[in-house]
């Protein structure tokens, strides 16, 4: 007779595992191309929000982020470092696109413009690998992203939400 338990922590665990209504966050994996742009386009208004509480909800309690050169997990640690990036980020506004997906795997390419305390604007250029657990909860971020100075003049990006005529399944994100 087996009597070992299973770890409730674990991937393995969590996909067995269905939560409650208000734990789940649909589209639910396995993605399809419509329900992978959904879920981009889920993160991409949360994240535009800038109310880290509301954005942490998305993530399991137990996620696991690399941002940059930072690595940490749990929902306190997200709502820690949203709070402070958003302290620092001033006048955030962000746009994703879905880059591929497969299963319970998205990858997604992203943009988003902010400017300093000193009024400096950044243009900020990204990908990340999202991994989610069967109730549509992001449990695994990876994000790479590169930061370019930019004027005033040369933003491109305005309007939380983003416009009615940049939500179409082939709108593409400028890459210069």
């Amino acid at each position: 007779m087996d009597l070992t338990f299973p770890n409730p922590t674990s991937a393995a665990w969590r996909r067995r595992t269905v939560l409650p209504m208000s734990e789940q966050r649909p589209p639910l994996p396995p993605f399809a191309e419509e329900t992978a742009r959904q879920k981009v386009q889920a993160a991409e208004d949360a994240w535009n929000t800038r109310d880290p509480h509301q954005v942490s909800l998305g993530y399991s309690v137990d996620s696991v982020w690399r941002n940059r050169h930072e690595f940490f997990s749990g929902r306190a640690a997200i709502v820690e470092f949203l709070t402070a990036k958003w302290r620092r980020e001033l006048d955030y506004t962000l746009r994703k696109a879905l880059w591929n997906f497969h299963g319970n795997r998205i990858a997604v390419r992203f943009q988003y413009e902010c400017h300093d305390s000193g009024g400096q604007w950044y243009r900020s250029y990204g990908n990340e690998l999202w991994e989610f657990d069967d109730n549509g909860l992001m449990t695994r971020r990876e994000a790479s992203i590169n930061d370019v100075p930019i004027t005033p003049e040369e933003r491109r990006i305005f309007g939380r939400p983003r416009p009615d005529e940049e939500r179409t399944p082939d709108y593409e994100l400028p890459i210069f």
